[in-house]
């Protein structure tokens, strides 16, 4: 029963470390696309254009994402620090 019970915590450590290079790797992923569109932005003269504002929303929204993805990184890591 303990071996099962170790290669079952082998199993768990393995899925949260893919779990947590996923998010690092969607962190990523947010912030290029935070750049993309902040150079768009910037191409646009009429800052009270819609097509400006649709942006800037997009980006609000992105980095909304960003803020909630990095904090469960920090929570995560916070997490794995204590259990080692």
């Amino acid at each position: 029963m303990q071996l099962v019970l170790c290669r079952d915590y082998g199993r768990r450590a393995t899925l949260t470390n893919q779990l947590i290079e996923y998010m690092k790797l969607h962190l990523i992923s947010l912030e290029q696309d935070s750049q993309k569109l902040q150079s768009e932005m910037n191409l646009i003269e009429d800052m009270n254009s819609d097509e400006y504002w649709d942006l800037e929303i997009a980006d609000i929204s992105l980095n909304g994402q960003m803020i909630a993805t990095a904090h469960l990184l920090s929570v995560a890591d916070d997490i794995l620090k204590e259990t080692h």
